[in-house]
């Protein structure tokens, strides 16, 4: 088996996602592979989709591996119903719970990337008895109050006030990321920096040292409040936030076969 990926960041990779329906009504698009456990779910970063890079890179990786796998898109995000704007940090975690609850089975890995590794922690705190493990890749939680609102000068604060929408320019699309107020004000409710992470599983924290959004310095904040006494953190010193980069997804999955070695 290699760990050189192949072209990945394909929006073809989307054709023929399944659905999960939830109990309102609105649904989650995915894709499922079948294979061996302890499965793999992938958690996307914010305004990422299930076609993303990382997401096809573990998806072809965890096949040639015959291991159980899910990517899917959440609320307002890729093939997902729902507006961008109503969605929250409560919303997107709910829909991880769903997709564990529904379509997998037994010990399950969750990799959440960015904004991904917030919902990752949050998941595993409401399903502990199902979660093996944890990967995150430039993980954010909190990123709504500490790298955002806490940030933000004062005009953008009153912007948000005001009008309950910002508009912030983003280097990693070509229009600006739509912040809302909602967002911000739901988020606090789901905050973990600030007290211990009742998390005793393996988690293995992958962090690049030049990620303009996302400082290193974040991921030793989780390793600290995690309970867990198995916690790996690993800086990359050239890595950037998406850590894309060949040798990044080659790194990533030596993760994930050790953390599968590892469980058995």
């Amino acid at each position: 088996m290699t760990d050189t990926p192949l072209s990945y960041n394909d929006p073809a990779a989307n054709k023929d996602a399944g659905i999960l329906t939830r109990a309102d009504g609105a649904t989650i698009a995915y894709h499922k592979s079948d294979g061996g456990g302890p499965g793999i779910v992938f958690l996307g970063g914010f305004r990422s989709d299930m076609a993303a890079t990382k997401a096809q890179a573990l998806e072809d990786h965890c096949r040639r591996a015959n291991r159980a796998f899910i990517r899917f898109d959440y609320f307002g995000h890729g093939l997902s119903s729902g507006d961008f704007t109503e969605g929250t940090i409560g919303r997107w975690t709910d829909d991880a719970v769903c997709v564990l609850d529904e379509l997998t089975d037994g010990p399950q890995i969750l990799i959440g990337s960015s904004m991904g590794g917030w919902i990752m922690l949050r998941a595993a705190l409401a399903r502990t008895d199902r979660i093996a493990a944890l990967i995150g890749i430039a993980a954010a939680p909190d990123f709504t109050e500490t790298l955002m609102w806490q940030r933000y000068p004062e005009e953008v604060r009153e912007t948000l006030r005001r009008d309950g929408i910002y508009f912030q320019p983003t280097p990693y699309e070509e229009g600006p990321y739509a912040i809302t107020m909602k967002l911000i004000e739901e988020s606090r409710q789901h905050l973990l920096l600030d007290r211990a992470i009742d998390i005793r599983c393996p988690v293995h924290l992958i962090q690049g040292m030049k990620d303009d959004a996302v400082p290193w310095r974040h991921a030793l904040a989780i390793s600290e409040n995690l309970a867990s006494e198995q916690v790996t953190v690993t800086l990359i010193k050239d890595g950037d936030h998406r850590l894309s980069r060949d040798e990044d997804l080659a790194r990533l999955m030596r993760t994930v076969d050790s953390v599968c070695e590892d469980i058995g």
